[in-house]
């Protein structure tokens, strides 16, 4: 796969103060991507039978369905409905046997249950972001050895969500000389490591807060620790930095 470079977002998401940049950059494209799926692209055939084929994930069509464009959600939602329909007629319309026996059986991912859950694995925003995620992951690495600003910035961030990083340093590893490859991931060791402890640091002192013999003491950084401790886990899914940009659509 050629990968292409997408330097502005990136330096421009190393400049905001957040946990992890390539969170920052995942909720800007997924805006971007509602704002496109409820926009024109509804009404293009080309995106009209890739959304009827794959459909949205549960998050996507929930932050769709918090936006004013009813018709537009409600227009894709039933041709999507459509091919599901279909699906399940061939799925649930498959025959059986009788047989139960042994070697007769079907294997479990032969089956109903396995064929409906594979139906709605897909989405069709998800694709695109983490098509953009990729993208994001290769700059960083070749940001890295290729622009002195950017290694400033990286320096002096606060590493990456435990997903975020599993996805650069597989990046790395994927586009990365062998020379390279060391000097990197050292690099993203170093800082992952030290903000890691950082934030168990002060997620502790949160902890210890509630100790009446602590309560005259100062909160520090500590106050919104249990939010970036799980967005550092698991990527931003709460509080501030999990927040979507304000629409007035």
């Amino acid at each position: 796969m050629k990968y292409t470079l997408d330097t502005i977002p990136v330096l421009d998401a190393y400049k905001a103060d957040c946990e992890c940049p390539l969170c920052k950059l995942r909720i800007l494209c997924e805006d971007q991507y509602l704002d496109t799926m409820l926009s024109s692209a509804y009404m293009e055939p080309e995106w009209r039978i890739k959304s009827n084929e794959t459909g949205f994930c549960t998050r996507h069509f929930e932050l769709m369905f918090d936006r004013r464009n009813r018709l537009g959600l409600a227009l894709m939602t039933h041709t999507h409905m459509i091919e599901v329909i279909k699906s399940l007629e061939k799925i649930l319309g498959e025959g059986d046997s009788g047989k139960r026996g042994l070697f007769a059986r079907k294997s479990a991912e032969d089956g109903a249950p396995a064929k409906i859950r594979a139906r709605m694995e897909g989405c069709v925003i998800c694709e695109q972001v983490d098509s953009a995620m990729e993208r994001y992951a290769y700059t960083i690495a070749q940001l890295y050895f290729t622009n002195a600003e950017f290694k400033q910035l990286f320096a002096s961030s606060k590493g990456f969500c435990l997903p975020h990083l599993a996805l650069v340093l597989e990046m790395a590893e994927k586009t990365l000389s062998g020379a390279q490859m060391p000097e990197f991931k050292k690099a993203v060791a170093a800082l992952e490591l030290e903000n890691l402890k950082r934030i168990e640091g002060e997620i502790e002192w949160f902890t210890l807060k509630f100790d009446y013999r602590n309560d005259g003491k100062p909160w520090g950084n500590s106050q919104d620790a249990p939010d970036r401790a799980i967005n550092k886990l698991m990527g931003a899914c709460v509080g501030a930095e999990a927040e979507m940009p304000a629409h007035n659509d």
